[in-house]
């Protein structure tokens, strides 16, 4: 089992890295998903997924999360391929928690080198909570 600490890690980058994991047989755990960033200006980032949240009808979607944990969780699934077996089995393999959970306290998380906010250009980026609340 891996967790892995989303505070300050690029949703994208980090999201590659879970779902090949889990393709392979691990079993993820990602903790402080709110904490996340988006890369790109906040303005057109919120305008971005206004626009998609409001696309359609409220019964056939396209169905937007509004909860961090399960909005990360849902990226993560576009990156795998859920409507096979394997896929549907990774994706089994995946949780995200909002905040650190009691059963994981004490437990050592892990962080993607590779997706470190750091490694952004410029300072435009908006964390996966703020995003969410502007829905």
């Amino acid at each position: 089992m891996i967790v892995i600490d989303a505070s300050n890690l690029i949703l994208g980058r980090m999201a590659t890295f879970v779902a090949k994991q889990a393709l392979l047989g691990q079993e993820i755990k990602l903790i402080n998903v709110e904490k996340a960033v988006v890369s790109g200006k906040k303005k057109s980032m919120i305008l971005k997924i206004q626009n998609d949240a409001n696309r359609g009808t409220p019964a056939k979607g396209p169905f937007i999360p509004k909860n961090a944990d399960r909005y990360v969780r849902r990226v993560i699934r576009g990156m795998l391929p859920y409507k096979q077996p394997k896929g549907a089995e990774a994706y089994k393999r995946v949780l995200c928690y909002v905040g650190v959970p009691e059963e994981l306290k004490d437990k050592e998380s892990i962080t993607v080198a590779d997706a470190n906010v750091e490694k952004l250009p410029n300072l435009n980026y908006i964390t996966v909570g703020e995003l969410l609340k502007n829905i």
